[in-house]
């Protein structure tokens, strides 16, 4: 991507409403939660909210659900690239 943010989260704490964008084709699409009803990052893998949770102000399942996704496979593949990257750049 160019320019601009790949995901964006809007809190509208007045509408008790959470929305989640993301870039797809230079316009900004809505993510729905999934099956389980939580919304994931397709940028950061292991960005996991528990929406209604957050709605809720649960902060012990709000939490809990990211420490899922922070131990999630996806997201170890994720920070080992990104450590990699690091390790490369850092040799030029």
């Amino acid at each position: 991507m160019e320019d601009g943010v790949s995901e964006y989260i809007v809190w509208r704490t007045a509408e008790s409403v959470i929305d989640w964008f993301v870039l797809k084709r230079k316009k900004y699409i809505s993510l729905d939660p999934d099956v389980d009803g939580f919304l994931r990052s397709q940028i950061f893998p292991g960005l996991w909210l528990d929406r209604d949770a957050l709605l809720d102000r649960n902060v012990p399942r709000v939490l809990a659900i990211l420490q899922q996704g922070l131990a999630s496979p996806e997201h170890g593949t994720f920070v080992a690239k990104l450590a990699a990257e690091a390790a490369r750049r850092k040799k030029k």
